[in-house]
């Protein structure tokens, strides 16, 4: 009797067993369905609130007021800053602003009305620059969630090296303004508070018109600026190719890129 008893328990033991695993592994399973839900959620953020900047056009009265006016973008304008932009074809779709040796390439795209693309574009970053070799560290620094990145990089002696980088980013209304920061102010944040600042003393001008989510907005030149090919020397600079006035343009590398 016993026996039976036992040998009745141990089945319903296995049966008890194996109904808890059913549903531990069930748990599970919605447990990873709700992770994976959040993460999407992640990155399907609405925009945060910007009290700091950058600035859209309509939060600032006289965007011009020290600022330079690309059409697309007002880059606030800094003593002995170089600017440069960048090209994609015909059109102008990036500016970078040179000081010393560090610099911040602004970029601004079009986003959806109520949803930030930010969280999704760290994402594609972080991965195309892994899968190049390179090293990511997504971090909450100065200007909000940021990724810091070991670029894979040829030196001139034909040796591989790594650059360091800084991916900023922030999502306003309808548009999403990028930065990357590059040189002594992508490792010295001494360096990289004014890069930061001109990053959020920026004015976007996303315009009225239909634009599909991630299309870079168009910049221009200012009518009175001046086209200067990378390379080639204006006779009053005074050797150093990162010497120059706000109104000298410069026309950056080609390689750019665009999402």
């Amino acid at each position: 009797m016993f026996g039976r008893r036992k040998k009745k328990g141990s089945a319903e033991d296995a049966a008890d067993a194996a109904s808890e695993a059913e549903q531990v592994d069930g748990v599970a399973g919605e447990v990873d369905t709700e992770a994976d839900e959040v993460e999407r959620e992640r990155v399907r953020l609405e925009p945060e609130p910007r009290p700091d900047g950058p600035w859209d056009s309509s939060e600032v009265r006289e965007p011009g007021e020290g600022r330079v006016d690309l059409g697309g973008i007002f880059v606030p304008g800094v003593d002995g800053m170089e600017l440069r932009v960048e090209v994609a074809g015909d059109a102008i779709v990036a500016a970078t602003v040179v000081l010393r040796d560090s610099a911040v390439q602004l970029q601004a795209f079009a986003a959806p009305k109520r949803e930030g693309i930010w969280g999704e574009v760290r994402e594609e970053i972080a991965s195309g620059i892994t899968q190049q070799g390179g090293v990511i560290d997504e971090v909450e620094g100065p200007l909000g969630w940021e990724l810091r990145a070991q670029v894979p990089v040829q030196l001139p002696d034909g040796t591989g090296g790594f650059q360091v980088v800084r991916f900023v980013g922030v999502d306003g209304p309808r548009w999403f303004l990028r930065g990357v920061i590059s040189g002594r102010g992508a490792v010295e944040p001494q360096t990289a508070g004014l890069l930061e600042q001109i990053f959020r003393d920026t004015v976007v001008v996303r315009g009225d018109g239909p634009m599909a989510p991630r299309d870079p907005i168009v910049l221009k030149l200012p009518n009175d600026a001046q086209m200067v090919p990378e390379g080639v020397q204006q006779e009053e600079q005074s050797g150093s190719r990162f010497s120059g006035g706000m109104g000298q343009l410069q026309r950056g590398p080609e390689i750019t890129e665009v999402r």
